[in-house]
């Protein structure tokens, strides 16, 4: 029987990410979020407007999306209530955050070099995915959450992946029953369970899903080279 009913939050279960971004005296910053979603080789990022985060992406236009397994959930705890800001805002002290400067530090991940942008990955991440900032998008731009939520669009340019969690004999695919995130569900963590039922769409090839994008960021590894 359903009834009707109000949370006040409506985290239904997105995966962890770890965000690093540049600060501008050239040290890094690394925040968990899990209001992320992809098409293609984009994702969007749901993030509060004043955070150190979102002042680094707008800054540099640089990030890198570190997606962690139930294996970093420790990392990502140790992290969750810090900011890089300073001084704190003042919602956030409300909710008992406080500053950290070296935030890989404190989680206790290793900042390894990027190849296509400045911000630095993590190393225990088993997925890291380099981005640069395409777009912007308004939220609420009339209204009460107008400049309170920043919600941005990235483009990948560089993914970098565990060779364990990918499918046998296929470097380009990544193996759903080898890959676990970590996920938020209603400010907890969670796993994934074992895969349910197989899927008719499983059955379509996975190139066929290709954008533009991925010829792009392509070509830039090998200019790279």
């Amino acid at each position: 029987m359903h009834v009707i009913s109000s949370p006040s939050i409506l985290y239904f279960g997105t995966p962890v990410a770890l965000i690093s971004t540049e600060n501008e005296d050239g040290t890094f910053n690394l925040a968990p979020m899990s209001s992320v979603f992809w098409i293609g080789w984009r994702c969007h990022l749901g993030l509060q407007a004043i955070s150190k985060t979102v002042e680094n992406m707008r800054r540099t236009g640089q990030m890198v999306i570190n997606l962690a397994s139930p294996a970093q959930v420790g990392a990502v705890d140790r992290i969750a209530r810090t900011t890089g800001s300073n001084p704190v805002p003042d919602d956030k002290i409300k909710r008992g955050y406080y500053h950290v400067k070296n935030k890989f530090e404190t989680a206790g991940l290793t900042p390894v070099p990027s190849e296509t942008v400045t911000p630095p990955r993590a190393a225990e991440c088993p997925v890291q995915m380099e981005a640069v900032l395409e777009h912007e998008h308004g939220y609420d731009q009339d209204g009460p959450l107008g400049g309170y939520i920043a919600i941005l669009e990235a483009r990948i340019t560089r993914i970098h992946v565990d060779e364990t969690i990918l499918m046998e004999g296929n470097p380009n695919r990544i193996d759903p029953d080898k890959w676990s995130p970590l996920i938020m569900n209603f400010q907890e963590f969670y796993g994934l369970g074992p895969k349910l039922h197989t899927s008719r769409l499983g059955e379509i090839a996975e190139e066929l899903y290709r954008t533009p994008d991925f010829d792009r960021a392509h070509q830039t590894r090998l200019l790279a080279d």
